[in-house]
């Protein structure tokens, strides 16, 4: 066990818009930066998480493969989106090995697919996060995947010459690199927002475990969709304009307007999450949002969340705590990218035997 605890393993992060893949190395203060590399690809090639051209996808994976020169095969790749369920579910207490026997009849109540079509897994809470006085029931958190979806990641990465040895949820990829990067109070209540191009995790945790999940299909797209129909400009040009880059024949005023209206749909999202989390939690504040994914650089989204949800709101930084040598990683790129990478340090953390 202790051989396959520093067995290397790749984060690769098959987003709709980027391929970001990473590689870390454990070290005596954290991790050290071995790789990373970025990758854009053509929007149509990813739709909600559907992956439309696996060839042009296992091609943009390949070209990342060689550009980083990576030798490591073994994978950690995620999954969102509709065809991924989280649940939070109070049982009778029982034994881990009770529970992995009767898990599938378990989930069959509260997944909306047919319990044959879905890969099924779990995690017990902390007693604390029990229901009730915590003595007649346990929390357990319940994730189903649809098959067909782990399929279709699965064997893309293999055609890229992988082998995938783990396959984790976005949003968990999220708590993965908050118990890394922060320092976790036993009683703050943090939600971890990542809005990337099509889906946007909310994940909300108390002193470091799980309370609410939720994956909402929408993200940075909508900002470029909006700027490409009200402005008559390209989608290169739409995507220059949402990163607050000039552009020829854009109004700065009209763009404004845009932004502006977007950043409010977002928000009103996030806000409805939050109020449904509240609503369902004893917990009845959220005292930090950190914000992830390539949507948070969007000019002018920090400030406004902080006013209309009324929470400190930050910028998640994945690279924090880990070592950066500048001569294998180019420190200006991080920073450009910056929390666009939550997703895939979260996932280059992880490790076969994890639990």
């Amino acid at each position: 066990m202790l051989f396959q605890r520093t067995h290397p393993v790749i984060g690769l992060d098959i987003g709709s818009s980027a391929i970001k893949l990473l590689q870390l190395k454990p070290s005596k203060k954290g991790y050290v930066l071995e790789k990373f590399g970025i990758k854009t690809i053509d929007p149509e090639l990813i739709v909600d998480g559907a992956i439309m051209d696996a060839g042009r996808v296992v091609d943009a994976v390949k070209d990342l493969l060689r550009e980083q020169a990576v030798k490591v095969k073994d994978v950690v790749i995620s999954v969102s989106g509709h065809s991924v369920i989280v649940k939070k579910i109070s049982l009778p207490p029982m034994t881990e090995d009770e529970l992995e026997e009767s898990i599938k009849w378990e989930a069959e109540q509260y997944i909306p697919f047919d319990v044959n079509d879905v890969n099924i897994d779990f995690h017990i809470l902390p007693p604390g996060d029990a229901a009730g006085d915590g003595k007649e029931t346990m929390t357990v958190v319940l994730v189903a995947v649809k098959k067909d979806r782990l399929a279709e990641y699965t064997s893309l990465v293999m055609e890229a010459g992988l082998n995938p040895v783990v396959v984790d949820v976005d949003a968990f990829t999220l708590e993965n690199l908050y118990g890394m990067e922060y320092d976790v109070s036993p009683s703050e209540v943090v939600a971890l927002v990542n809005i990337g191009a099509s889906v946007m995790n909310i994940h909300i945790i108390k002193g470091g475990n799980f309370s609410f999940t939720r994956d909402i299909s929408t993200g940075g797209n909508r900002y470029t969709e909006m700027i490409q129909r009200d402005l008559n400009v390209s989608y290169e040009a739409a995507e220059q304009a949402k990163r607050g880059e000039s552009v020829a024949g854009v109004s700065s005023e009209a763009l404004d307007g845009i932004i502006a209206t977007m950043n409010g749909e977002l928000v009103a999202e996030i806000g409805r999450s939050f109020d449904y989390f509240r609503s369902t939690s004893t917990q009845e504040t959220i005292d930090r949002v950190l914000l992830g994914g390539g949507t948070a650089k969007v000019p002018g989204l920090v400030p406004f969340m902080n006013e209309r949800l009324g929470v400190p709101v930050d910028v998640l930084d994945p690279f924090r705590k880990i070592q950066v040598n500048s001569k294998l990683v180019d420190p200006d790129l991080l920073k450009a990218v910056g929390p666009q990478a939550a997703v895939v340090v979260g996932l280059a953390i992880r490790r076969p035997d994890d639990r």
